[in-house]
This record gives structure tokens, sequence and C-alpha cells, in this order.
């Protein structure tokens, strides 16, 4: 199901990816410094007599924050079929790349592992850098956070599910609102009655912050959807969740009712409305959309790439 959403997702979309991630990246080099912790060191071991004993580089945990861990110290990057024939590897010249916690990161699809070895060709000579690598980091991700994790991320997306950025609705009796309250209405009504149709129960609106009571019924409806995800999947929903401040955008991304650009249309819906009454804060809002665009395809992106064809 996945690969016809991303190639419908990307085909919708009005830029490219790459590209887009590029630009991203440019914008935030200069605002990430590179950091003196001890721990970023990246661990190489060296090659040993046998190629099936352990050569390997493990990236430190400071790479899942985003600061630079160091400098390029490979020449050339390439895939392989895992050793135990379970998946696809990622190789800096001799050496098998490692997640964080020192295992190996395994993709389950050679797709994947050719687009992450593409991240990682790309480094410059002078530093690697974790934030133009969404696609590693989605997978390390996926192999250590969610196995060990999983309740909790459940829980943790259920506990935000009333607060729901498509659930809230601006009031319509006040002038610093105004046009919001309609084009709510115009654009994210829709999705609400996607929801009702695929999950049987309504979906409740409010104009709190805080939140309200959703229907018990749609509570249940939606946890057992993520009970039964797998772990790159369910790392796909809460990235996307995360980024979007709304479960149910990143489920209908996931399950086909939203592409890339719609899904981004929503999401900053009220403040693209304030942009176009006060105007755009260069530095500010541009990179906020290519920030915001980078993790939401990335997310729908690695979600393609790991089925298997």
């Amino acid at each position: 199901m996945a690969a016809p959403i991303v190639k419908r997702s990307v085909k919708a979309s009005n830029f490219t990816f790459l590209q887009t991630l590029t630009n991203f990246s440019n914008l935030a080099t200069s605002a990430q410094p590179e950091s003196d912790d001890p721990n970023d060191t990246i661990f190489v071991k060296g090659p040993k007599k046998s190629w099936k004993e352990s050569e390997s580089v493990t990236m430190p945990m400071s790479f899942m924050t985003g600061s630079i861990v160091g400098k390029r110290f490979y020449k050339k990057v390439t895939t392989r079929e895992a050793e135990d024939g379970n998946g696809w590897s990622v190789m800096l010249d001799y050496r098998t790349l490692k997640t964080p916690s020192k295992r190996s990161l395994k993709c389950p699809t050679l797709a994947l592992a050719k687009a992450i070895a593409a991240e990682w060709e790309y480094q410059e000579a002078d530093g690697i850098r974790p934030f133009t690598m969404p696609l590693m980091k989605l997978s390390c991700t996926a192999l250590e956070r969610v196995p060990l994790t999983r309740p909790k991320i459940i829980e943790h997306l259920m506990k935000k599910f009333p607060q729901d950025l498509v659930f809230c609705r601006a009031p319509g009796d006040n002038d610093l609102t105004s046009g919001v309250l309609e084009h709510q209405v115009e654009k994210i009504d829709p999705l609400l009655k996607w929801v009702e149709s695929e999950f049987v129960f309504k979906p409740a609106v409010h104009t709190s912050f805080f939140g309200g009571k959703q229907d018990d019924g749609l509570v249940s409806a939606i946890e057992s959807v993520l009970k039964k995800t797998d772990d790159c999947e369910l790392a796909t929903i809460d990235a996307i969740a995360s980024a979007a401040h709304s479960l149910v955008i990143a489920l209908g991304i996931f399950c086909g009712r939203l592409g890339i650009e719609e899904a981004i249309e929503l999401i900053r819906l009220e403040e693209d409305l304030q942009v176009d009454r006060w105007g755009l804060v260069e530095g500010g809002h541009d990179v906020d959309v290519a920030d915001l665009r980078v993790q939401i395809a990335s997310a729908v992106v690695f979600l393609g790439l790991t089925r298997r064809v």
C-alpha cells in the first residue's frame, strides 16, 4: 500500500524532495555548531584478518540530536547484503555502518539501503551533519527506539490525540481569527468526514487549546491501528504526528488519504493565513516551511522504501 502512496504524494508535490532537503541543509548549516562533547566520537573498528569479523563504524548517540559529529573519514559508500542474509547493510569503505547502540544498520530493502548510502555519500569533508540524513535517523529510530518503547510511543500518541490539530476550531466571533474558521471548515472538515467513514465514529471539534473528549470508540479504533503497525510504520506515524502536531494527519498520510502537499497545507493553515495578512518573515517562516517539508516528505519516502516489492 505504501509504495503507491509515496508515488502519488511525491508526484502531487510541487517540489523536489532532494532539492528541498539540500536547500534546508544549506540554511541550517550555519546554525549547527560543531560539538566538543567527547561523547560525539565516531567509533571506528579497523580491518581484521577475516572479512566476516566485525569491522564497523558506530555513530555516537548525539547523531540523533542533529549536532555535527565529526569530519568525513571515508571515501567510498556502498551497499551489500547482510552477512546473515536478513536485510541490507551500508558500507563506509570496508566498514559496516552501525547504529548508536552498536547494532548493525540492517535495512529491510535494498532501496532503503541505497537511499541511506546516498545520504552518506553527500556528506562534506568538513563534517557529518545528521540533520541532512533523515532516512538514516528514521532507520535508527525504527531499529532501536520502537522495539523497546512501542507501548510508550502509542501511549504518548493517544495521550495527545484529544488535542489534535484538526479538532481545534478558531472562535468565530474574534477579529484576530477572522476568516480562520471558514478555512478550517473548508479544508479540514473533509478529513474529519474521512475519519468518520474510516473509523465509524464521528470526531468532536472544540475551541479549547487543551482539547476535548473524543468518543471512546474512536479512541479505541485509532489505538488498534497503531498496535497493528510494524516498527517502520510506527516510526513513520510518530515522526509525522510530531511534525504535524496531529495523529489524524499522520494516519491520513499512512492510509493514503492525504498527499505531502495536502498535509502541509492543513498543518500550516492558520500560520499561512497570518503570513498572507502580515507578510512573510525571511529566515523564519521560509525555514519553518522547508523544515516541515523535509520532515513530512522524508517520512513518506522512508515508509515507501521499507516495503518489499
